[in-house]
């Protein structure tokens, strides 16, 4: 049972969609169960939006939590972050997503927040710090098409699709313990083209795009995947083990919170 008094809170952004109501167009604030629940139930902390937060209200909104997951999402983070066009008109863009995650990427880093990065969010931190992505990897010489089978069922689309192999001595193969390699599931256009400054690439495609990536001087948990392993997470023991680790660490946040706001209401006050 999650208490709110002492339970960490994790802040997930909202995507930005245009959606059917009631024969209208109109626009929404969505967050999907899977990532939602993924926090609930695999990492024991209460999700938490601030649905029309701004870029200069990040660092007042981190102060309030405990971490951070930074999720998927039908849209593409738009390739002016990266000094591209955009290669595809028909794929969706959320700008004013991205103006909200790409602050909360720099801001959580240098203030030592739990941060754990899922598709979308994965591709978020690596442009937010100064990489770049591939639009469109499925037409890439040599590479696997990492979209989600067309109309398949739900189960299907997010079962095991590749292996990756993973870096000896991260955080990841550690939290798959030891494993050189694991199964993953693959629903992704997009996909990293040049590494950001500071990430360090722990888990390839047979293809060699990179999968996965760590912080090479981070302060808390920070970890990203290009995978999903919040679908079911309690199923797969490497997602359980991703989200409990990020769960652990929003726990030691929370406490050192608490430790500080009691060390300021038991300090004097000054003349």
């Amino acid at each position: 049972m999650i208490d709110i008094a002492s339970d960490p809170l994790v802040w997930m952004p909202a995507d930005h969609r245009l959606l059917d109501d009631h024969g209208r167009v109109m626009p929404f604030l969505l967050l999907g169960d899977k990532y939602a629940r993924a926090v609930k139930v695999g990492a024991q902390a209460q999700p938490v939006m601030f649905p029309l937060a701004s870029a200069d209200e990040v660092p007042a909104l981190l102060s309030l939590v405990d971490g951070v997951v930074l999720t998927g999402s039908p849209s593409n983070v738009h390739p002016r972050h990266f000094g591209e066009a955009v290669a595809d008109p028909s794929l969706p863009l959320d700008e004013a997503r991205d103006e909200v995650t790409l602050a909360v990427v720099r801001h959580a880093l240098a203030a030592g927040i739990p941060l754990l990065g899922i598709c979308r969010g994965f591709q978020e931190i690596n442009v937010a710090l100064g990489g770049s992505l591939h639009q469109a990897v499925h037409t890439l010489p040599g590479h696997l098409d990492h979209r989600a089978p067309k109309g398949a069922p739900i189960d299907e689309q997010y079962a095991p699709r590749h292996d990756v192999t993973l870096q000896p001595g991260s955080l990841l193969h550690g939290l798959a313990g030891g494993a050189p390699v694991v199964r993953v599931n693959s629903l992704h256009g997009q996909g990293i083209r040049r590494l950001a400054p500071g990430l360090r690439a722990v888990a390839h495609a047979p293809d060699g795009l990179i999968e996965a990536v760590e912080f090479t001087e981070a302060r808390a948990f920070a970890l990203a995947v290009q995978w999903h392993p919040e679908w079911r997470c309690w199923d797969d023991p490497l997602s359980s083990a991703i989200f409990r680790a990020f769960g652990d660490a929003l726990r030691q946040r929370r406490q050192r919170r608490a430790a500080d706001a009691r060390a300021f209401a038991a300090a004097p006050e000054l003349p």
